[in-house]
C-alpha cells in the first residue's frame, strides 16, 4: 500500500521542497508565535492556490513537453513583448533566486548550528563559517550528479524527513484539536497580521515553481495517459508541503516570546519546555529546509535560462551546470563571509512581485489555447478559481512592490 501511494511522487515533491525554504519557515515561525493558531486559513488558503496553478503547469508540461518559459516564448508573438517578457522572467528567477539562495543555505546552517554549534575559521582575516560551505557541497554533489532520478529520491527523502520532523515537533506541543480547526477554517485578521498573511501565501505561491515545475513533468512524464498521475502528484505533494507549513505555526504557537526572531530561536525555546529532543527535531527539519531550498533554486533557474535562451541538452550539459554552479557559488560566498545582498534582493522582490501576477495570468492564458493544450485545455471551473488567484496574485505583487519601496496604500 506504501510503495503504492508513492509509486508516482516526484516532481510535485520537488515543488513542496522548493516553497519549504527558510524564508517559509521563519515566517511560521512568527505567525505562530504572534498570533497563534489565527492565521492558519492563510496556510489553507495558499495550498489551493498552489494546487490550482501548479496543475495546471504540470499538464502544460507534460501535454507540450516543453518548459514554461519556452511556451510563453513560443505563443507571445509580439517581438517586442516577447524581449520584455524574457527580460523580466530572467531577471525574477535568475537574479532572484541567486539572491534568495544565501538564505537557503543560510537556514540549513542554521539547524546544523543549532545541534553542532558554530564552526567559524580565518581565512586571510575573514571569518568564514564552514557550515554554508557543508551544505554548499551536499546540494553541489547532488546537483552534479545530473540523474533526474537520483535527484528526485534525495528530494523525496530530504521532504519526508522535514516533513517528520515539523509533524512530530507540533504534535510534541499538545496543542488543542479544536483550537486548530477553527484557526484553519475561521478566517481571522488580528490587528497588525495583514503583512504576515500576505508573506504566508507570497511564499507558497511562487512563481519560480511554475517554471521548475513545468520542466521536471517531463523528465518524469511523456504521455498524455500520465496526466491522473502527475495530478495526484501535485495534489499530495502540497497538502504535504502546506501541512509542513502549519505544523511550524502550531509549534510555534506554544511559545509566547518576543524574543524568537526565526526557526532556531524557536528550537532553543521548545528545549526547556519539551525537551532536547523536541529542539533536535525542529533543528533537522530546518536543515532539510533549507538544503533542498539551496538545490531547487540553482535547479529552476537553471531551466529558466535553457528555456529562455533555447539552449538543447539536459540536466548534464556544460550552460545547463554552468548557471546552476554560479547560482550555488554566490550563495555559498554570501552565506559564508555573512553577506547579505540588499540591493539585489530588494531587485528580485521587485521583480518577483511583478512577475507573479504576470506569469499567473499568461499561465492561465495559455492553458485555454487548444493550438498548446488541445482537448486538454482549462475547465470552467478551473478558469474561476484560476481567475480568482490571478486577482490575489496581482494584490500581492502591488503590495509586495510597495513594501519595498517603503510605500503603504493598503
Amino acid at each position: 500500500m506504501i510503495k503504492n501511494l508513492f509509486k508516482n511522487i516526484g516532481p510535485g515533491t520537488l515543488v513542496a521542497a522548493a516553497f519549504i525554504g527558510p524564508g517559509t519557515v521563519t515566517l511560521c515561525t512568527l505567525a505562530g508565535v504572534n498570533f497563534g493558531f489565527n492565521l492558519l486559513w492563510a496556510m489553507v488558503l495558499s495550498i489551493v492556490a498552489t494546487i490550482v496553478l501548479q496543475e495546471m503547469a504540470a499538464r502544460l508540461g507534460i501535454i507540450s513537453q516543453k518548459g514554461l518559459s519556452e511556451v510563453i516564448k513560443s505563443e507571445i508573438k509580439n517581438p517586442m513583448i516577447n524581449r520584455l517578457m524574457m527580460l523580466l522572467i530572467l531577471s525574477a528567477i535568475v537574479v532572484g533566486n541567486a539572491s534568495y539562495e544565501a538564505g537557503n543555505i543560510s537556514g540549513g546552517m542554521l539547524g546544523l548550528e543549532t545541534v553542532f554549534g558554530q564552526v567559524i575559521v580565518d581565512v586571510f582575516g575573514f571569518s568564514v563559517n564552514i557550515m554554508s560551505a557543508v551544505i554548499g557541497v551536499i546540494a553541489f554533489v547532488l546537483l552534479y550528479i545530473g540523474n533526474y532520478k537520483f535527484l528526485e529520491r534525495a528530494l523525496i527523502t530530504l521532504v519526508l524527513l522535514m516533513s517528520v520532523s515539523f509533524v512530530i515537533t507540533a504534535i510534541v506541543t499538545k496543542p488543542n484539536l479544536l483550537d486548530i480547526l477553527k484557526g484553519a477554517f475561521v478566517p481571522k485578521s488580528p490587528e497588525g497580521s495583514l503583512l504576515t498573511i500576505i508573506g504566508l501565501i507570497g511564499t507558497t505561491v511562487v512563481p519560480y515553481n511554475l517554471f521548475l515545475h513545468a520542466s521536471l513533468v517531463k523528465e518524469r512524464w511523456k504521455d498524455k495517459g500520465d496526466l491522473k498521475a502527475a495530478k495526484k502528484d501535485t495534489i499530495v505533494s502540497i497538502i504535504l508541503g502546506g501541512l509542513v507549513s502549519m505544523a511550524i505555526i502550531v509549534s510555534a504557537a506554544s511559545i509566547s516570546s518576543g524574543e524568537i526572531k526565526n526557526a532556531s530561536d524557536l528550537a532553543e525555546s521548545l528545549a526547556p519546555l519539551y525537551g532536547d529532543f523536541a529542539k533536535y527535531f525542529l533543528s533537522v527539519g530546518l536543515f532539510a529546509a533549507g538544503i533542498t531550498s539551496a538545490i531547487t533554486a540553482p535547479l529552476a533557474a537553471a531551466y529558466v535560462a535553457k528555456g529562455c535562451f533555447g539552449w538543447q541538452g539536459g540536466l548534464q550539459s556544460k550552460k545547463f551546470r554552468g548557471v546552476w554552479i554560479f547560482i550555488l557559488l554566490l550563495g555559498v560566498i554570501f552565506s559564508s563571509f555573512g553577506i547579505k545582498p540588499i540591493e539585489i534582493i530588494k531587485f528580485a522582490q521587485v521583480a518577483n512581485g511583478i512577475l507573479l501576477p504576470v506569469i499567473a495570468g499568461i499561465l492561465l492564458w495559455v492553458v485555454n489555447r487548444k493550438v498548446v493544450l488541445g482537448n486538454y485545455v482549462n475547465s470552467k471551473a478551473q478558469n474561476i478559481l484560476g481567475l480568482t488567484i490571478v486577482l490575489i496574485t496581482v494584490f500581492l505583487g502591488l503590495k509586495g512592490v510597495f513594501k519595498v519601496f517603503g510605500i503603504n496604500l493598503f
